[in-house]
């Protein structure tokens, strides 16, 4: 009986979603974690990039421009106060080196300073002193001739130097400036390195963790329902089928848990029906046993008990028959012959029953049998008839196969027998044997030309006792096809009529194609035959 199935309780919405579901959302949430950490990695990125290109490509450049700017003013003011000194025109160098260098660093200083703020204030200080400087002092100075240089240049010597320390002051202010920034610069990249390196590694820890959660998940909710069915399933495929399969996981996995439980309670109702089936084929195998033996004891009475006292009346009516012969009237001698006939007809049926009854129960030995030696061993028996009658016999090269030989020499004697009995009186009889291979099995036809049988017969002429003419057309007991029937399918095959086969009749039956058994296997079937050939004698 297949096991009650417990209430399932109410479930949570989640519980109705299936393995793809849970992927699908799984996927979805993974991949907008992953999203969210690689939209901050990249901004951490960027953020230390910018920062890093403000201190490379600008503060720092700045800062040197700023100096290179200080120099060239310094190379100015030094030259114009050598050629103050001393008058030589080779003073001028500097100076007019100064002025080019002032330029290039000027230029530069616009280009990495911003357009506002303190950086571009302290330039624009930087240069209205510079150009004080240079209007006051160092233009009228490089201007004078040689000559009047040095009084020129002494005499401006107080305002030159108040001047230029006045440039001075504001260049060390802008570079004091410059310096801050640059330092602040390189707090903000300590700072967005920091903050990267925290990102990144927060990111992997995230990362580790999000794979965790998704190898957990799917452990818990695919590996481990999936593991479990599957030791459900083994151990119910071992034959404990009352063991019942637990339906755990997502929805899916729960319906197919179902399924192969429901498959589970199905083969054991399938298994509670066939041991009911198996039971009542014992009792019906028994009853069929008990049966056989009571059909072996009325086949020993038959063959001992009837035949005793239907000889004693065969004997007697023919004894009468033959002494008072003419001595009593028609009607007597009629009587009499009715006896003697139904005596002997009683007689032959009963030998054909016995001998359909040891089809397979008597007759069982299996063994090589040549049916060529068969058929003509057949013939032979039959020549007296096939020789009155003219009938030409002719067939294939037969095969070896396995089988009795007693029962397959009844086989060959009923066919051709009856295609000789059954006859068409205008036509010579002719029979034909054919063998061909088929597989694992020998297919055989007899054919004649004789009388035929109609289609709507085909099947009939298979039953016991079941006649197509009188006896007084055709002599016989209406067993002999059924013995042919039972003969070859004892032997594993089957035997039926051609029906498009004319004139006359075409049987087509198959025996299976064995091997040859072994002597020993041989022998134990004799002493198995001929024991219970001697246990029905003292029966």
């Amino acid at each position: 009986m297949a096991t009650d199935r417990t209430p399932t309780p109410s479930r949570s919405p989640l519980a109705n979603w299936t393995t793809r579901r849970w992927l699908r959302v799984g996927v979805t949430v993974s991949l907008a974690v992953l999203a969210v950490l690689g939209g901050v990695g990249v901004w951490t990125l960027s953020r230390a990039a910018t920062i890093t290109d403000e201190l490379v490509n600008r503060r720092s450049p700045a800062l040197n421009s700023a100096v290179r700017l200080e120099t060239a003013l310094v190379n100015q003011e030094t030259g114009i106060r050598g050629y103050g000194l001393s008058g030589e025109e080779v003073f001028l160098q500097p100076y007019r080196e100064g002025l080019t260098q002032e330029k290039a660093a000027v230029g530069e200083l616009r280009r990495l300073l911003p357009d506002t703020g303190r950086e571009r204030g302290d330039l624009g200080t930087v240069l209205a002193k510079a150009e004080a400087w240079q209007g006051d002092i160092a233009k009228p100075v490089a201007a004078a001739p040689p000559g009047d240089a040095v009084p020129q240049a002494a005499q401006r010597a107080a305002d030159g130097k108040a001047a230029f320390d006045a440039l001075r002051a504001a260049m060390d202010a802008q570079q004091d400036h410059l310096l801050q920034a640059r330092v602040a610069a390189v707090d903000d990249l300590d700072g967005a390195t920091r903050l990267r390196d925290g990102v990144l590694a927060t990111i992997a820890v995230l990362i580790v963790l999000l794979a965790a959660l998704v190898f957990e998940g799917l452990r818990r909710g695919i590996t481990v329902p999936l593991a479990r069915l599957g030791a459900d399933a083994r151990q119910v495929a071992g034959g404990t089928f009352t063991h019942e399969v637990a339906a755990t996981g997502p929805a899916d996995l729960r319906r197919l848990g179902d399924d192969v439980d429901a498959m589970r309670r199905r083969l054991l109702d399938e298994l509670a029906f066939t041991e009911r089936a198996r039971r009542q084929l014992d009792e019906q195998a028994a009853e069929l046993r008990r049966s056989n033996s009571e059909l072996e004891q009325f086949a020993y009475v038959a063959s001992h008990d009837l035949q005793e006292p239907l000889r004693k009346v065969s004997s007697f009516t023919q004894l009468l028959q033959r002494r008072y012969a003419g001595q009593l009237d028609a009607r007597a001698d009629q009587y009499i012959g009715f006896a003697v006939d139904g005596a002997n007809r009683m007689q032959v049926l009963i030998n054909d029953l016995l001998n359909f009854s040891r089809v397979g129960r008597v007759h069982n030995e299996h063994r090589a049998v040549d049916l060529g030696t068969v058929v003509d061993q057949t013939v032979d028996a039959l020549s007296v008839a096939i020789e009155e009658s003219g009938t030409t016999v002719v067939h294939d090269p037969l095969p070896t196969i396995v089988g009795d030989t007693t029962q397959l020499g009844i086989l060959w004697q009923n066919l051709i027998s009856n295609a000789v009995k059954f006859r068409h009186p205008d036509r010579t009889p002719e029979i034909r044997i054919e063998a061909a291979r088929e597989g694992e099995r020998w297919r055989f036809a007899v054919s004649d030309n004789g009388i035929g049988i109609a289609p709507e017969f085909a099947e009939k002429v298979f039953v016991i006792f079941q006649r197509l003419h009188t006896k007084e057309a055709y002599p016989g007991s209406g067993i002999g096809l059924a013995m042919c029937k039972k003969i070859v399918e004892f032997h594993g095959g089957t035997i039926t009529i051609d029906p498009d086969h004319s004139p006359g009749t075409r049987f087509v039956f198959t025996l299976a194609a064995g091997k040859p058994a072994e002597p020993e296997a041989e022998a134990v079937a004799e002493t198995s035959a001929a024991g219970a050939g001697r246990a029905g004698a003292r029966s």
